[in-house]
Formats: C-alpha cells, sequence, structure tokens
C-alpha cells in the first residue's frame, strides 16, 4: 500500500472492471459495522486507492463510479495492510428507435429517462431514422419517455443492464391533424380570423386565430366528432368526423362579403 492520509491501519487497492480496465475517479468509502463512515477517499488515475481504518475489526467498502453499478465489499483488517481490488460493473447503454404503430420513423422526438426517483438522468433527440442512444447508465429499473409535435406522448419502464446495451424501440401514437383555411366572399383569405374547435359535448378544444394566408392547424387530436367555427358574419359551423391519427383538410367560407 502506498501511504494513506490519516494514521492507521492501511486499506489499499486497483478499482477495475471486469475487463480488468482501470476506473480512475472513484470514490471510496469504508464503514463500520454499525454503519458510520470511518475512511473515505478516491481511487487516482491510475485506479488506485488507499484508505485508513481506525482499527483491527470488520468494515464494508463501498465503491461508486458515474455510470457504473456500485460495489460493496466486506473487508477484515488486521494488523498488516490490507490489498483489496474492487470490480465495479460497467456502465449501461439504452438503445432503440421511436417509430409509430405502422413501423415509421419519427426523427426528432425527445426521449428522456428518468430514475425511479422521477429525475431526469439523461435527455436526447431520435435522429433521423427514428434511432436514439443513452450511454453511460447505472444498472436498474428507469422510465422512457418520448414526444414528437403532432403525436401523443408515450412513455414505458425500462431495465438496464450493467455492462451491455439493452434495446428498447418506444411507439408514439399520432393524434389526428385539422388542417384549413378561412375565406371571405370572393375566395381571399382572411387573416386573424378567430377558429375555434368543439368536441361532440360541446366542449371547446382549442381556438387559435389564422395566419396571413388564413390558415389554420389543430393537432393531436382524438377520433371523434368535431365541431369547427370561424368567427365571421355570421359565424359558420362545420361539423366533421375525425378518425385517429388522420389528416383531415377543410376551407371554411366566412358568410359576409367584404
Amino acid at each position: 500500500c502506498r501511504t494513506v492520509p490519516h494514521s492507521g491501519l492501511p486499506v489499499c487497492g486497483t478499482v477495475r472492471h471486469h475487463d480488468g480496465s482501470r476506473v480512475p475517479r472513484a470514490a471510496l468509502t469504508l464503514i463500520d459495522v454499525q454503519g458510520r463512515q470511518v475512511g473515505r477517499g478516491a481511487s487516482g488515475d491510475d485506479g488506485r486507492y488507499a484508505l485508513s481504518a481506525p482499527g483491527s475489526g470488520a468494515y464494508v467498502l463501498i465503491a461508486a463510479a458515474g455510470g457504473h453499478q456500485p460495489q460493496a465489499v466486506s473487508v477484515t483488517v488486521g494488523d498488516r495492510p490490507i490489498e483489496l481490488d474492487v470490480v465495479l460493473g460497467g456502465a449501461g447503454r439504452l438503445a432503440g428507435s421511436v417509430v409509430t404503430a405502422d413501423g415509421t420513423p419519427v426523427r426528432d422526438a425527445a426521449v428522456t429517462l428518468t430514475d425511479v426517483r422521477g429525475e431526469v438522468v439523461a435527455s436526447t433527440r431520435s435522429g433521423r431514422e427514428g434511432g436514439y442512444v443513452i450511454s453511460e447508465l447505472v444498472a436498474g429499473e428507469y422510465t422512457l419517455a418520448a414526444s414528437a409535435p403532432a403525436f401523443r406522448p408515450a412513455a414505458l419502464p425500462v431495465s438496464v443492464q450493467a455492462s451491455r446495451e439493452t434495446r428498447q424501440d418506444i411507439e408514439l401514437a399520432g393524434g389526428a391533424v385539422l388542417r384549413g383555411t378561412v375565406r371571405a366572399g370572393g375566395g381571399r383569405p382572411v387573416e386573424d380570423a378567430r377558429v375555434t374547435l368543439l368536441d361532440a359535448a360541446g366542449n371547446v378544444v382549442d381556438t387559435l386565430t389564422t395566419g396571413a394566408d388564413g390558415t389554420f392547424r389543430f393537432v393531436d387530436l382524438s377520433s371523434g366528432e368535431y365541431t369547427v367555427i370561424a368567427a365571421g358574419y355570421p359565424p359558420v359551423a362545420t361539423v366533421l368526423q375525425m378518425a385517429g391519427g388522420g389528416r383531415t383538410e377543410r376551407d371554411l367560407q366566412l358568410g359576409h362579403q367584404d
């Protein structure tokens, strides 16, 4: 053992991966049988560590490093220095694709991973082919979530394994999209027209105003019957049936002349 930072009985060794490679900057904690901390340190760039036990007896050495599975090892300290190597499980990796029900990739979807406490562990975006990769994960249980415009968000549980890649695809269901143009007499598009969408029970689902070209767009709609009202003189109501994941376009003609 190299020189330890305090007087006592040295506990030294190397923190390694399963393949024998060294783990630098791992946190080492030595606790006694009552669970009290009696020593603390970190492995160097070469993976070596050195702690000091206050006296002979039974202890537990805990080693942890980012992206690794923590390890606890029992150690009995006598009157001689203890050389004890610790093996940490390698980082896990989660990969998969964000797709629709028919397998079509969803590009640029937000992919988020949370732990059992609900804390965000990692976030990324799906690529052109819908793929995503999250690396440097501690093995354990997580929640994988994905979201994208015009799709309903989805979440599912996933178990990440140490030292290996876990594959998990996530499927997004597309809501219906309703697009259209509000036009005045003569077919001229109406800018800033107020368009309201009602569900079958008469509840307001959304309200928006048309753009400079008179267009409007409602997204992420559930299947069912809707009423679209464009505020003209008088208002015009159009009843239409939306299919989940479908795309409906409808032009609305205001009832007044300019």
